[in-house]
Formats: structure tokens, sequence, C-alpha cells
């Protein structure tokens, strides 16, 4: 069924997977009080629903809890760096406060919960007007555009694969208490930006350069989870290196969209 998550509802469900946030800056920013209460009143519906059947609730946290942070790499006990009057507010403010919620929900009725800070994720079936960092750059590489890199590219980031995410999340919802969270998921894979932008410019073979745009506020130069609750707790450690991950989005992304952009080499 469809719904909108910042409406009450009464559903007969067995578990609940909070997943319901548009993740993107470019997404979340064109309704920045629509994105809040996406996080804020969705996540007091779900936990009310979740109260109401007894059952476990998953929450989609994000390592945007974490702002720009001044400790690296970020672990769970980190309380983070966040301007809560910025332009990023909306989306790492309101996974705050849906955090708070869980926890009081938790801590006050007894509602079971896992509640997991998931890091950059990708995989092959993302939009290519997306706005995130690797299907960007796919995108304008497949097409022989200048690939867009904000600021000098010396930021970091660290990719999980989708599939590694899935499985870790089943992991943690089939888990004990000692999986209620909250834990990075993520993997470990740190690179900088532009060095992302150069693996996939080889990948695809694209003969196009890079350009360099203005930063955008706020924007985090570090990220990059300690995932040791994650293999202590759930026995989790991503499989998927970046370079076969990137290169399976490159080979979807290619076929889906042959009319608009060149094949990817053999």
């Amino acid at each position: 069924m469809e719904h909108d998550i910042t409406d009450p509802l009464a559903l007969e469900i067995d578990a609940i997977f909070n997943l319901a946030c548009p993740a993107s800056l470019k997404s979340y920013q064109l309704d920045p009080i629509g994105t809040t209460r996406t996080c804020v009143l969705g996540a007091m519906n779900v936990l009310d629903i979740a109260t109401r059947r007894n059952c476990r609730v998953f929450q989609a946290s994000t390592s945007e809890v974490y702002g720009d942070p001044a400790q690296h790499p970020q672990v769970e006990g980190y309380f983070g760096n966040v301007n809560p009057i910025g332009p990023r507010a909306c989306y790492d403010e309101g996974k705050r406060l849906a955090e708070t919620l869980f926890f009081d929900y938790h801590r006050m009725r007894g509602v079971d919960i896992r509640v997991a800070r998931i890091f950059n994720t990708y995989g092959p079936r993302m939009k290519t007007n997306d706005g995130r960092v690797v299907p960007n750059f796919v995108a304008q590489a497949l097409a022989e555009d200048l690939l867009t890199v904000y600021g000098g590219g010396a930021q970091t980031r660290s990719f999980c694969y989708v599939d590694d995410l899935v499985d870790c999340i089943l992991a943690m919802m089939a888990a004990g208490p000692e999986a209620i969270g909250p834990i990075n998921l993520g993997a470990p894979f740190e690179m900088t930006v532009l060095a992302l932008a150069e693996m996939i410019q080889r990948l695809t073979g694209a003969g196009s350069g890079i350009v360099n745009i203005q930063l955008p506020e706020d924007d985090p130069f570090q990220r990059r989870p300690d995932i040791s609750r994650a293999q202590a707790v759930l026995g989790w450690t991503p499989r998927v290196e970046p370079e076969e991950g990137i290169m399976r989005v490159i080979n979807h992304f290619s076929a889906t969209e042959s009319a608009r952009f060149t094949k990817v080499p053999a």
C-alpha cells in the first residue's frame, strides 16, 4: 500500500523496517520541512504501531548524525558535530531526533528497537539524477560529460555496496537485544572523492575531464565508520570491494540507459 508516513496508520504487522526518508542532499533539501516531518512524525507513527503490535522496529538512521566529525573514524559513542540551523539540519537533526524517540520508546514503553547508522551506500538501481556522488559520476562518465567534483575533492567517503548493507540490516533484525544499537553499518573502504572520480573514469574509459564546483555548506570532510560493533555483535564484514561494486553500477547504467550513454568497454 502507499501511505504518507507522517500520517498515523493502523496495521496488523509482525515487524517494521523504517526506511522512509529521502537520503540525498539534493532530495531532502527540496522540502526541508517535509524531510523533518518524515524523520520525526514518521518515527513516532511507526513506534506507535510497534507499541500496539508489540513488534520489533528497525530505524534507518545515518552517518549524518555525526555531522562534520571531529573524531575519525566515527564510533557509535561519538556525539557528533552538527550545525542545527544549517541547510543540512533537516536531515541531520531529523535523524538525531528520530534516534531520541526510538530510545525513549524503548526505555519508557519497552518497544523492541534496532537503530542502525548507515554510511554511504550505493548500488545499480539508483537514479542517474539522484544527486549522490556515485550515480552522478557514473552517469556523467558514460555520457562523456565533465565529472563535477565539489571543492578540491580531498574530502573522503566510505562506500558500502547495497547487498552488504541489506545483509547486515537483516542480521540486525534477527539478532537479540545485544543488537539494539546504535550500530554503524557501512564499509571501511575510505577514499577521496577525487580518487572515486578517477576510478570511474578508468573503469568506463571516459575521456571527459573533471570540473570543480563550490563545496556545499557543512559538507563533512572525512567519513569512515568504525564497524567494530557490527563485527562483534553481528559477525558482519562487507564483502564487495569498491571497484567490483562500482563496475556493477556502471554495467547497469550502461545497459538501462544505452540510448543516452556511451557503451562501457568490455
